[in-house]
């Protein structure tokens, strides 16, 4: 079963047939794996990963830091979704260290995300200080390579 879900992670187009096909486990039973974990949440959701800039268009990420006030009974959870739930975050973590919240924003500008984290994030109550930190090139995300005609420039062990 754990084939099944390695497969698709690393490409969801991939058919229930050739899964089958890759695994030896018939296509009836890849087909109830999947509708299954589609059912619980297991598999959230089916991505695909663009390169907006060599599609022309804008997009600005920026990485940011969050330190917030836990709430009593609710700790970081209930403060945390009422981050999530805003558009322009992407992905929202818990984390150890100097901050509490860890998250990916977007934005069409560098204004707009200045924007968000200034009225929107900072005076919610409870969030005590915001670290914003731009991302300036994606080289790497979910596992894939996004640069491409790069050899790579490590030299071979040699012994």
């Amino acid at each position: 079963m754990k084939q099944v879900f390695e497969i698709l992670e690393k490409d969801s187009r991939t058919t229930p047939e050739e899964i089958a096909t890759m695994t030896g486990i018939p296509v009836a039973e890849v087909e109830d794996i999947i509708n299954k974990a589609e059912r619980e949440r297991a598999i959230v959701k089916y991505k695909t990963i663009l390169d907006w800039r060599k599609l022309g268009e804008a997009e600005v990420l920026a990485l940011i830091e969050v330190r917030i006030q836990p709430q009593m009974d609710v700790g970081f959870d209930a403060l945390a979704e009422r981050v999530y739930r805003f558009p322009q975050v992407r992905s929202a973590y818990l984390v150890s260290g100097g901050y509490d919240l860890a998250l990916v924003v977007q934005g069409k500008t560098m204004h707009d995300v200045a924007d968000f984290v200034a009225e929107k994030l900072a005076p919610l109550q409870g969030v005590q200080g915001t670290v914003t930190h731009f991302l300036l090139k994606r080289y790497k995300e979910d596992g894939e390579i996004l640069v491409s005609g790069e050899e790579d420039k490590r030299l071979p062990i040699t012994m």
